[in-house]
């Protein structure tokens, strides 16, 4: 984006009569990803240009376009017209990114190589470590403020244990940067992302609830956690807030086995007894009841099943899982996504948002009135 304004590609420009300001002609941009080896060809630019439409990086001007068109169609970065939405999950990865500039920054930094049980680790610190410094920076007011900002780090990716076993503490307990902030990325890198419309050619959902050789007691679900890789877990799940009740135990069990079994279809058949429009949905007196859902992951995934298109509603819910507990129900229609009106989109793409999102998942669905 910034290089784009630096080449004058973004800038004011009119178009019948009107004025759009900081916004760009798709075809000038391809060439200009052509040129510049960003991408190699046009195919390529235009699919990157998509992810950046999946991300809510980019849009048309007039939101008349739901996909990007290599022709003279204006576009324009969410960050120049102040449509980007600075969710939660944004706001902490730009903390993390400014603690870690810091960080490395300053004079006998904290952060160090270290070594456990034989691994040596980059960028380590101890918990107790990063909350003396985070007071002393005045980055936090106290030291159970600093735990929090170190939970909230840890549950977006940002930092983990160094070993993935424990939530963060204010202990000897070691830590390091899983982001590293300063490694250039080049936008091809986005296609080869594991993206949930891959994994959605298949008949199921991204979220469907797999079970793989059933047994009395023992029975496994196959999801995809927010980090997206495919893993097979035991069905006794261990939510976040379930682990961090205890003591400092572990915090994930042990790494489950990577497997790729074959594709088993799941609810392929709707449960809306009738389809449903936005506009009957949205219509005056409808009888539609809107309710906020909060979903705490766990290491299994969220435990639901998403499906269809604008709307999309709720295909199947693990009884089990953490949707059911949040009070999530089959025929509901999604609404939002952590703050994103999702109602026009396709189950593809809401999946793209979940699992690109936070462990904690905020969603507002419509159930009808009984």
């Amino acid at each position: 984006r910034l290089r784009l304004h630096d080449g004058k590609l973004i800038k004011d420009r009119r178009y019948h009569l009107r004025t759009y300001p900081n916004c760009f002609v798709a075809k000038e941009l391809t060439d200009w990803l052509i040129g510049h080896k960003e991408a190699p060809d046009r195919e390529t630019g235009i699919r990157l240009m998509q992810k950046l439409m999946d991300h809510y990086i980019i849009h048309h001007v007039c939101d008349e376009h739901s996909d990007y068109k290599d022709a003279k169609l204006l576009y324009r970065f969410r960050k120049d017209d102040g449509t980007f939405p600075l969710s939660k999950d944004v706001k902490v990865f730009l903390r993390g990114q400014s603690l870690y500039e810091k960080l490395v920054n300053v004079e006998e930094s904290i952060l160090k190589m270290r070594e456990e049980n034989s691994v040596k680790y980059q960028r380590t610190f101890l918990g107790s470590e990063m909350i003396d410094w985070l007071i002393q920076e005045g980055e936090v007011e106290n030291r159970q403020e600093a735990v929090e900002l170190g939970r909230a780090l840890l549950e977006h990716g940002i930092i983990q244990h160094v070993s993935n076993r424990h939530h963060f503490f204010d202990s000897d307990i070691l830590y390091h940067f899983w982001i590293n902030f300063r490694r250039r990325r080049r936008l091809t890198e986005l296609l080869n992302e594991n993206s949930s419309r891959a994994l959605s050619e298949s008949p199921d959902s991204p979220f469907c609830l797999r079970k793989l050789n059933p047994e009395p007691g023992n029975t496994s679900f196959l999801s995809v956690q927010t980090n997206k890789e495919i893993k097979v877990v035991s069905a006794v799940r261990r939510s976040s807030i379930t682990s961090l009740s205890g003591n400092s135990n572990a915090y994930f069990s042990a790494p489950p086995t990577l497997v790729f079994p074959p594709v088993a279809e799941c609810n392929p058949k709707s449960v809306l007894k009738r389809p449903v429009t936005n506009e009957e949905l949205l219509s005056p007196g409808a009888p539609y009841v809107k309710k906020t859902l909060t979903i705490v992951g766990d290491a299994v995934g969220w435990g639901f099943v998403v499906r269809g298109g604008r709307p999309c509603h709720i295909q199947a819910v693990d009884p089990g899982g953490p949707a059911a507990a949040a009070g999530m129900k089959v025929c509901q229609f999604v609404f939002s996504v952590n703050g994103v009106y999702v109602l026009h989109l396709d189950y593809q793409t809401i999946s793209s948002l979940i699992m690109t999102g936070p462990r904690t998942l905020v969603m507002e669905v419509m159930e009808a009135i009984e």
